[in-house]
């Protein structure tokens, strides 16, 4: 089944149009797109106050009533501020970048005035003054945080989106199933269009692994690319913000006005005369001609689930009949030593330098404050201890627990992947996002198949996951695309080629277009 696009027919724009008549015209968003909402915006054939009150009337009608629970809370002043864009675009006939774009933030990014927890009860109310950087950027462009998103608690589970704040969010294309983690509500409400687009974060999973349950794009970029400024850390030797989205346009397009350098995160320094001029420039339907792309069996053939396996092997097939030239086995040299050893358990430290330096200054003050308090989900009780206990583990001998540019360990891992690239000559590896479905809830031994957790968050590379297709009982199944270090251009123009070339992305069944 092709996924279903529907055009967006929004409310005709008139002076002095009432409140109420504004919502008895609904709007149409299942599957929308930035370029299909500016398009109508520039028509006239919608009003951004007509679009944001369309998605608030999906999350009041789908989000709770379904069991989904993506959604934490809503911003209470959306609505006011689509009216601001209105006339903005009235008076300039100027559209920003993200002109009016509703978005789904993860609950771990400070957002100015409105409550940013990470999934804890320990930090409920706690309203920063103001935004991270990401966030900031977005909104400059015109975005709308339209809602905050639920979150495995401090982000601590790949494989679950639980909170002590929220609870537990549902996988949409079937509630009996875990969207992964700790983006899931993110990742939930954006594939139940909920909001046009959204954010999530990435230690070792947790953008591309909910958006591969899902059935959405997630960018994974460079290390150094975008700022980590502002977002609640988990190892933030390996975090990175992200987009996430149902497309590979969306997803560039919120890159494009995300990236570049940020005093307040130094390593952003790296990114330094690496960014292009824009990157959807990228977007060519035809990008996949003559590339060559490596399949690593390495991580594709670590016991996959036979559903799994059969829609890996369908991707190469289609990779190669949208033009592409595979290569078919690329091996790295000293994979399995240089892969082993590289995590850091440095949350204690990273979390107490977070909370010291916020304004106003948040409830709890440390990881010791926060254990001590007992606000926190019994799945995470044993690794929130552990980390409390461990402090931070530094081994001068084996691991200096540095950035990807300057710890010894994750230098020599990058140039292993870049020298196996060079050597086959290949723009990309491939492999399953995961080897195996989403697991269903309550079921945590079917944490199964995770292979995002293994080469870009130590390499600092990028990673890319699109839509590869569906197994069981309606669960989709995603295709990771691993480049070279600052070469999002060419993920861009692989991964947009494959997803026009095979279109796998459908919206879930159980949250149709609202009566109007």
């Amino acid at each position: 089944m092709r996924p279903l696009y529907l055009i967006l027919f929004c409310s005709l724009y008139l002076p002095g149009l009432s409140q109420d008549t504004t919502a008895k015209n609904a709007i149409p968003v299942v599957e929308t797109t930035i370029s299909t909402i500016h398009r109508a915006l520039q028509n006239r054939t919608c009003t951004c106050e007509g679009l944001v009150n369309e998605y608030l009337r999906r999350i009041a009608a789908y989000d709770k009533p379904t069991g989904l629970n993506a959604i934490v809370l809503t911003n209470p002043d959306a609505l006011n501020i689509a009216r601001g864009l209105d006339a903005e675009y009235a008076r300039t006939h100027q559209l920003r970048p993200l002109h009016c774009i509703p978005l789904i933030v993860k609950d771990n990014y400070n957002t100015m005035g409105l409550q940013t927890a990470a999934g804890s009860l320990t930090l409920k109310g706690y309203t920063p003054a103001a935004d991270a950087t990401l966030v900031r950027r977005l909104k400059d462009a015109g975005a709308i945080v339209l809602a905050k998103s639920n979150m495995a608690e401090w982000a601590f589970s790949p494989m679950v989106t639980i909170s002590s704040l929220a609870g537990e969010t549902h996988n949409p294309y079937n509630l009996d199933y875990v969207p992964a983690g700790s983006s899931g509500g993110t990742a939930a409400a954006v594939a139940a269009n909920l909001g046009e687009a959204g954010l999530g974060t990435d230690t070792g999973n947790s953008i591309r692994g909910p958006s591969s349950h899902n059935s959405l794009v997630g960018f994974r970029c460079t290390i150094g690319l975008l700022s980590r400024d502002g977002i609640v850390p988990l190892y933030l030797r390996n975090d990175m913000g992200g987009p996430m989205a149902r497309t590979v346009e969306d997803a560039t397009r919120l890159l494009e006005v995300m990236v570049g350098y940020d005093p307040a995160d130094p390593i952003t320094r790296y990114s330094s005369g690496r960014i292009p001029v824009n990157y959807t420039q990228y977007l060519d339907k035809r990008g996949l001609r003559g590339v060559r792309i490596g399949v690593f069996r390495t991580l594709s053939e670590r016991d996959p689930d036979p559903q799994v396996k059969a829609l890996f092997e369908k991707a190469i097939i289609d990779l190669r009949h949208a033009g592409a030239i595979i290569v078919d086995n690329v091996t790295v040299g000293n994979f399995d030593s240089l892969a082993a050893n590289q995590w850091c358990e440095v949350f204690r430290q990273d979390i107490d330098n977070y909370l010291a330096n916020q304004d106003p200054a948040p409830p709890v003050k440390n990881l010791r404050e926060i254990v001590a308090s007992g606000k926190y989900s019994d799945y995470i009780k044993e690794d929130i201890h552990e980390e409390l206990d461990k402090g931070v583990r530094t081994d001068a001998v084996t691991h200096a627990c540095g950035d990807a540019y300057t710890d010894p360990r994750r230098i020599a891992f990058r140039d292993s992947v870049v020298a196996a690239m060079n050597r086959y000559k290949v723009a990309a590896l491939i492999y399953p996002t995961w080897n195996n479905p989403p697991a269903k809830i309550g079921d945590f031994k079917g944490y199964k198949g995770d292979n995002s957790q293994i080469i870009a968050p130590h390499t600092g590379q990028p990673a890319f996951t699109i839509p590869m297709g569906f197994t069981y009982d309606h669960l989709p199944a995603g295709l990771q695309f691993l480049g070279r270090p600052f070469d999002e251009p060419t993920l861009i123009r692989i991964t947009y080629g494959y997803q026009q070339a095979t279109q796998h992305r459908r919206p879930p069944e159980r949250f149709p277009e609202l009566a109007r």
